[in-house]
């Protein structure tokens, strides 16, 4: 990015129907504490960490399925628009604060301006354990797989990294970031055919299991586990994994 990446955060785009819950649990999943509502509607909610800067937050949109987009802090927005479009982005609004962007295939993400974050939150103490929002794995059609990978290490600046399984690829996160991004080709299209993504959280490889009990606690709703990850449903229709990965 011509614009160099200050910081990046996720956004939880929930239903208005189900908003109000949802922010509590993700709170309570989290360890975080929503803050006041703000936007010309009270759409937006930060989740802010006992420690550090936030890097999620919340937003009540209309209606549709549970979905997640990221911002990405610039200094300049008009430079940082500007190089997201010249890697293959398309301008879909300008509200005046920030920009809304589509990649190629269609994932959601917003050009902000930097306000000064820098504190990485450190991962939450859950009794004996830890976990950390981790990352943000982008869900991807086979055909627009080799795309994307290359439009969002262009758009970010970091580097494209392979991983041991031939369905991934990972953007190597810099130190001063707080979440990272992975990259999932998926087996077929979806029925729309454009790119999503879900949250992963990092709880070690001994403690993905008690962590995934601390989430059923609150209302989760295990679908699938394999040897590295396990997948899970809040009560509110949003589906993301809790994996092995060091938190």
């Amino acid at each position: 990015m011509s614009a160099p990446l200050r910081w990046i955060t996720a956004f939880l785009d929930q239903p208005a129907e189900t908003a109000a819950d949802a922010v509590t649990y993700w709170e309570a999943v989290t360890g975080t504490r929503a803050s006041a509502p703000r936007g010309d509607h009270d759409e937006f909610r930060t989740l802010v960490p006992p420690q550090g800067d936030a890097c999620l937050r919340f937003q009540v949109v209309p209606d549709g399925p549970p979905r997640v987009h990221l911002d990405l802090h610039v200094d300049d927005l008009a430079t940082g628009v500007e190089a997201a479009v010249d890697a293959g982005a398309t301008v879909v609004a300008e509200p005046g604060t920030h920009v809304v962007l589509a990649s190629p295939g269609g994932m959601p993400f917003c050009v902000v301006p930097h306000e000064g974050e820098r504190a990485v939150p450190p991962p939450m103490s859950w009794d004996d354990r830890r976990s950390a929002l981790d990352q943000v794995c982008l869900d991807i059609a086979p055909d627009a797989y080799a795309r994307e990978c290359v439009f969002w290490a262009a758009v970010t600046g970091w580097e494209l990294r392979d991983e041991d399984s031939p369905e991934f690829m990972r953007l190597r996160r810099p130190d001063a970031m707080p979440i990272g991004i992975l990259l999932q080709r998926l087996d077929e299209a979806p029925a729309d055919g454009a790119v999503t993504a879900h949250l992963d959280f990092a709880a070690g490889w001994d403690g993905a299991d008690a962590e995934a009990e601390r989430h059923r606690a609150l209302g989760a709703e295990e679908l699938w586990r394999s040897r590295w990850w396990i997948t899970l449903r809040d009560p509110y229709a949003r589906v993301y994994c809790i994996t092995r990965r060091e938190p």
